[in-house]
């Protein structure tokens, strides 16, 4: 199992463990800059690979992701190894499918909090087939960063279902499932993923005072 490590700039204050989504590596652009501004706000951030994925980067062949059942017993084998590294508060984080991942086990492995980019409400062109019944049994803090016209789950979808005040929500103008806005809303991606890494980070640190 591969582990990628941004160390944080001075003592961190907490471990965050970043989840690739369903069609792109731990190493893509996006993962790549929040990664690097987390670890620039004092989070200890690691990443690594599901076994599709990694399958993937060995022979170049695109893969689907794997059953939900082998997807969980990797982020099962990952929480145990970073345990054994770190010391202080782990965040399970992730983005897309990695983050919904995250959110079934965080509870059950007793991470300290639950991070969510662009999150799966539903799937692509199925926004009644929704993935959210579980997130009311949720105990551990939980932060979701989502794009406004997020296709798995836009404002005006998510502002409509009933979800617990325990769950932190914070909005990206016009932004998509990748985080990514409209040109003409005045932000630009980069933009974006740094003010997400701000607000996970911000939140992260109240947490742990």
């Amino acid at each position: 199992m591969e582990l990628v490590w941004n160390r944080a700039v001075g003592r961190p204050f907490a471990t965050l463990i970043l989840a690739h989504g369903a069609g792109a590596g731990m190493d893509s652009a996006v993962l790549e800059q929040l990664a690097q501004w987390l670890a620039a706000r004092g989070l200890a951030v690691v990443r690594f690979e599901f076994p599709y994925m990694a399958a993937r980067r060995l022979d170049g062949k695109r893969r689907p992701p794997d059953p939900q059942a082998r997807l969980l017993a990797c982020w099962r084998e990952v929480y145990a190894l970073v345990r054994q590294q770190v010391a202080g508060p782990v965040v399970l984080a992730g983005k897309s499918m990695g983050g919904r991942m995250a959110s079934l086990l965080v509870d059950e492995l007793g991470a300290d909090a639950l991070v969510c980019f662009g999150y799966p409400f539903h799937p692509a062109g199925k926004p009644d087939t929704l993935r959210v019944e579980h997130l009311h049994g949720l105990r551990a803090p939980t932060l979701i960063i989502q794009g406004e016209r997020d296709a798995l789950g836009n404002r005006g979808e998510v502002e409509g279902y009933t979800l617990p005040a325990r769950i932190a929500l914070h909005w990206l103008t016009a932004a998509d499932h990748d985080l990514k806005p409209f040109k003409s809303s005045g932000f630009s991606h980069e933009q974006h993923l740094k003010a997400a890494a701000s607000a996970v980070a911000d939140w992260v640190e109240r947490l742990s005072d």
